[in-house]
């Protein structure tokens, strides 16, 4: 590994932690030599990662916090650099997948998915950002984000509008980043259909990557240079996905209506789209 803030001895931090792709990130980190601290909500969970992560290589401790809460994200913050000088990898992965209905209901739920998922990211870049760009040292900073984020599919509206707004978040911070010096880069993460945690099924379904897949397709396109690490899986090959975005922006474009993929009256021009 050649990147410069993947080299040992430097210092990872991973929300989301407890599972899924924030722990087959911080098992993978331990083992190109990273010191890892992985952050997730307290409980057996994130201590059985501390352990598991401890085995791969490198130095692991694990801190319980609520990302939502930004006075527990700076204590993440302090408690990292009582003990190191740099930060070089944060990974703002934490987010919840409940579903709280539909855009006018349950405004309770809405809040409180918001408040993980966007404000949490949110809250990692504010809480790390400015100390690894005073270090002086090459840094990278990735956000988890998910094609919903992006095609916008019907039946989690707020999940959609969380992971929309993360996409648009770290755009904005790539290009200040950029502006900043470039020492410190920031990375799109959009996962494919993955097996985790957040996943409602016992065991891997054929269709899913494993989170160890998506770890390894997001540590070669940091590697390429890529912003947007857009994985494929098993199902869906990366142009089926190019193809659904292409259409998603021709909305604008073409002034058709609000999700038009699924609007009947377009159903088959859709469907003669992704032939072509």
């Amino acid at each position: 590994m050649t990147h410069f803030a993947l080299q040992p001895g430097g210092t990872a931090v991973v929300t989301g932690a407890a599972s899924g792709i924030g722990l087959a990130a911080s098992r993978r980190f331990a083992t190109l030599g990273l010191n890892v601290v992985l952050c997730d909500l307290p409980g057996d969970a994130l201590d059985r990662a501390r352990d598991t992560v401890a085995t791969s290589g490198g130095r692991a401790r694990a801190f319980a916090a609520d990302v939502s809460e930004p006075d527990q994200m700076l204590a993440l913050r302090d408690f990292v650099l009582a003990e190191t000088d740099a930060v070089s990898i944060l990974m703002n992965n934490a987010a919840t997948g409940d579903n709280p209905g539909h855009a006018w209901e349950n405004p309770t739920g809405w809040r409180t998915l918001l408040e993980t998922n966007l404000h949490g990211v949110i809250n990692g870049v504010q809480a790390f950002t400015g100390a690894m760009l005073a270090s002086g040292r090459p840094g990278l900073i990735v956000n988890t984000g998910s094609k919903q984020g992006i095609t916008l599919p019907p039946g989690n509206s707020a999940y959609n509008v969380s992971k929309a707004a993360v996409k648009a978040l770290t755009e904005s911070l790539a290009h200040e980043l950029r502006e900043a010096g470039g020492q410190i880069s920031a990375h799109l993460l959009i996962p494919g259909f993955t097996f985790t945690g957040m996943t409602d099924a016992a065991e891997k379904p054929d269709a899913a990557w494993t989170a160890d897949q998506v770890i390894t397709f997001m540590l070669d396109s940091i590697e390429a240079g890529d912003f947007y690490i857009l994985c494929p899986d098993n199902a869906v090959p990366r142009a089926t996905d190019e193809q659904r975005m292409r259409w998603t922006i021709g909305d604008i474009i073409d002034n058709r209506p609000a999700l038009s993929r699924w609007h009947p009256d377009y159903r088959q021009a859709f469907a003669r789209f992704m032939q072509s």
